[in-house]
């Protein structure tokens, strides 16, 4: 992926960019320890542990990440968790002020589990003689992993949000109606279309090197 051919950012500025973010998460933990709010600790705590994934992939398994990856899957864990801060004086959150904010991170969030979806199976395509995917196929198969995932995610907001109804736990997520969970489902699938259309020629190299490592343990095994 190269954002500086499209926005003119260079890698050493994207670096900067989800270093500051991952700072970012760091400081809304903190924000919502000191108020008291659960929500807002998990969802941050969840984002930090999402971002080990870039360096950890590439540590010790060889994928590539490069700056414009760790800066999408950073943007994605960052602007969630700061979407369930309250803002200073309401203590509303942007999820609830800002009627676009939902739709962003649906789509960003979706856009990633399709790259996810997408890599890890054209990878074992490659690894296979058996297996042929025509890239309609793919385009088809993008879709539907990620409505699945979608759909799988609403109910865990759903079953999580009726556990906190009946035991007066804490909303770590939160469902407002079916209006708001099918428009979800539509960001979601707009992001999926994005990745099958434009991504899938950014994940290259990522798919080479998943490739590599399944052709590496079946030559130990």
């Amino acid at each position: 992926m190269r954002i500086r051919d499209y926005f003119g950012i260079t890698q050493e500025r994207q670096d900067q960019i989800s270093y500051a973010m991952e700072i970012g998460l760091v400081v809304l933990f903190f924000l919502g320890m000191e108020r008291g709010s659960v929500g807002v600790m998990v969802n941050c705590a969840v984002g930090l542990l999402v971002l080990q994934i870039p360096p950890l992939l590439q540590r010790d398994y060889g994928v590539p990440m490069d700056p414009a990856l760790t800066l999408w899957i950073t943007s994605a864990a960052f602007l969630h968790a700061l979407g369930t801060v309250g803002i200073p004086g309401t203590g509303a959150t942007f999820y609830r002020t800002i009627g676009w904010w939902d739709h962003m991170t649906h789509a960003l969030s979706s856009s990633l589990v399709a790259g996810a979806g997408y890599a890890t199976v054209r990878a074992i395509e490659e690894h296979s003689d058996d297996i042929h995917l025509p890239n309609r196929f793919m385009f088809v198969f993008i879709l539907m992993f990620v409505m699945a995932f979608g759909v799988f995610w609403e109910v865990v907001e759903f079953v999580i949000a009726e556990v906190a109804a009946a035991t007066g736990a804490p909303r770590v997520l939160t469902q407002y109606s079916l209006e708001d969970t099918m428009k979800d489902l539509l960001f979601n699938l707009g992001g999926a279309v994005v990745v099958a259309i434009w991504g899938t020629a950014h994940l290259t190299d990522v798919v080479g090197a998943i490739e590599t490592r399944l052709e590496t343990r079946s030559e130990t095994d």
